[in-house]
């Protein structure tokens, strides 16, 4: 039986067919899951200055009411069970939690919504929202070269276990796993140390100063990488252990080796680092390829 018997879609009231929408149907198909699909038009307040401003919304309504009566139509005809729902909201956060709390999906997929680095001083997007806290797996897209992925990459952290998320990295493995086992994809598993981090961390000790210190903790984080690698069968060819600041060096990743998904936990570590934006988050918008995120479900 699959892992997946239910999707759930999350679009906009512009989107039609969409990156997430390919994925979404694709995956459906290759599983035998069911899809839901929601269109959320947020309804804005306007004050009453923009005369007709209700049968703006109605109309809005309507027509992606046709439309998605005809993409589900044309949905069923590959053999796929789907729902649909258009709402008018004014909290699209508030209501796609309460729909994956309603409908406890195994998988939430939704196209990234790209948003300026200015516009993200002042607004948290609502993707970041989502990351931090949608319960279930969630899958944001930004494109797809193929329907299903064909390389999924697992990135891992072994390093500090004593401040991780219990079991946080067996976690994105397996969710890693049993995507790549249901779309027939590769899969890798990458772990992108950052030494000048790791020196921070230990420089109380004083081991910042002594020699061969660099070689010693690369040693002892490969030692550990390798083990968890090797735990989950994972062979030595996708097994990558690579140098660099983790943003920049999964997105050099990707792009070198077409990598489609890469999963990763919504956080990794406990504590307060999680309140300036984690490494997902920031991945979301620099690694040219799209984020599977799982929930910690941390001791907090």
């Amino acid at each position: 039986m699959s892992e997946y018997q239910r999707l759930f879609l999350v679009t906009g009231s512009t989107m039609r067919h969409t990156p997430a929408l390919q994925r979404a149907v694709a995956i459906a198909e290759a599983t035998g899951a069911a899809l839901h699909i929601t269109v959320f038009i947020e309804d804005f307040d306007f004050m009453g200055l923009i005369s007709g401003s209700g049968k703006f919304r109605e109309t809005c309504q309507q027509e992606n009411q046709k439309w998605l009566k005809d993409e589900a139509d044309l949905i069923r005809g590959s053999g796929i069970k789907v729902s649909t729902e258009v709402l008018v909201t004014r909290n699209a956060l508030q209501e796609i939690l309460r729909h994956v709390e309603e409908m406890q999906p195994d998988l939430v997929i939704k196209d990234v919504q790209h948003e300026s680095a200015l516009k993200r001083v002042f607004i948290t997007p609502l993707d970041w929202h989502l990351l931090r806290e949608c319960p279930v797996a969630l899958h944001l897209v930004s494109e797809v070269r193929c329907p299903l992925p064909r390389v999924i990459v697992a990135a891992v952290d072994p390093s500090h276990p004593e401040t991780q998320i219990t079991g946080i990295n067996d976690r994105i493995i397996q969710a890693a796993n049993g995507l790549a086992m249901q779309c027939s994809a590769e899969l890798h598993l990458l772990y992108a140390y950052d030494l000048s981090l790791t020196h921070i961390s230990d420089a109380g000790a004083g081991a910042v100063t002594m020699p061969g210190f660099s070689s010693d903790v690369r040693r002892s984080l490969h030692k550990s990488f390798m083990a968890l690698a090797n735990h989950y069968g994972v062979p030595p060819e996708r097994q990558h252990f690579i140098a660099g600041p983790p943003t920049k060096a999964m997105a050099d990743f990707a792009a070198h080796n077409r990598a489609d998904v890469i999963v990763m936990g919504n956080a990794h570590r406990k504590g307060l680092d999680k309140l300036v934006g984690s490494t997902t988050e920031h991945v979301l918008y620099q690694v040219p390829c799209n984020v599977f995120a799982i929930q910690g479900q941390a001791d907090q």
